[in-house]
């Protein structure tokens, strides 16, 4: 009875560590869909190349030195993108845990910034699903900050608008619920560098800003006018956006060839508050790639892992 609880016990661990993180995906070519009842374009093909590298059952990690812009100085920190396949569910909009047809195929990215200002330290997340299908905007896009004076939420679903939801501590901010109309949202622009960047949006458009900017700067959630570029050299491209009445620019440096990693971003805008507000870049420089099941590496003995991304005293 003993070895049986055991085994018992061990197969649950098992299942718990497989659902976690896990990226498995049913079929990553299958047409999209959402609850919007909108037409989607036809998917897009995938490469052999993007298949082996997306679909091998691992994650792409990558770190990067960041100066980042805050209250009128730079602060020295650390970001990581984390990039890996998994199934979405299409109506629930939240990670699946199970196989099933009406599944999404999406390349999640999840981004994070630590940096301190002072004695306190912030923290940043985003998170876009981004169909591989290359078909739609990102099924959802989500941020969260957390720093000593408290932390906010916000979230971007996409229906048949997009339905933003928001808590901060701030008063004008605290609590917000509202639609939009869809446009080009610049946190999915970093997955379609990496699904198609030949497809990406040129010229004149409509983009509403990272959640990270928007609650950094308490800015209007709305879709602004931007000019967007792209200046391409013998290895690699730069993607850059103008926001002219934001006053705000966001330049992202990716390889030409597969799988097209991003190697460097700046942004530049206003920073600080009153006398004290200056232009500022923010720059993050790449430091070390890997891959990993990083899901499945949660003992003490795999915190060396932490080293090779020159992360050992960042959490």
């Amino acid at each position: 009875m003993k070895t049986f609880k055991i085994l018992g016990s061990i197969a649950l661990l098992s299942i718990a560590i497989i659902t976690a993180c896990s990226n498995a995906v049913s079929n990553p070519e299958k047409a999209t869909t959402t609850t919007s009842t909108e037409p989607k374009p036809a998917a897009k093909p995938l490469s052999e190349a993007f298949k082996k590298y997306w679909y091998n059952g691992q994650a792409e990690i990558t770190s990067y030195q960041l100066s980042q812009a805050r209250y009128g100085e730079l602060r020295e920190g650390k970001a990581v993108l984390i990039y890996v396949t998994e199934d979405f569910l299409s109506k629930a909009q939240v990670k699946a845990d199970n196989q099933h047809p009406d599944n999404i195929p999406v390349l999640k990215l999840n981004a994070t910034k630590k940096f301190a200002t002072g004695i306190y330290p912030y923290s940043v997340m985003q998170s876009s699903f981004y169909p591989v299908a290359n078909n739609q905007h990102a099924i959802k896009v989500s941020g969260s900050m957390q720093e000593w004076c408290g932390h906010m939420y916000a979230q971007i679903n996409n229906r048949k608008s997009f339905e933003y939801t928001a808590h901060s501590y701030f008063e004008d901010q605290a609590d917000e619920a509202f639609t939009l109309d869809k446009a080009i949202l610049e946190n999915e622009l970093w997955n379609q560098i990496r699904i198609a960047p030949n497809s990406l949006p040129i010229g004149a458009q409509n983009i509403i800003p990272a959640i990270e900017y928007i609650r950094l700067k308490h800015v209007k959630t709305k879709a602004y006018t931007a000019q967007i570029t792209k200046e391409t050299n013998d290895t690699t491209t730069t993607y850059s956006i103008t926001y002219p009445e934001l006053q705000r620019s966001l330049a992202i440096t990716y390889t030409n060839d597969f799988p097209h990693s991003i190697e460097q971003w700046t942004e530049t805008f206003k920073s600080g508050f009153g006398a004290n507000a200056k232009t500022l870049t923010t720059t993050a420089t790449k430091l070390k790639s890997i891959r990993s099941v990083y899901w499945g590496k949660n003992s003490n003995r795999d915190t060396h892992l932490r080293d090779s991304l020159q992360l050992a005293n960042q959490f």
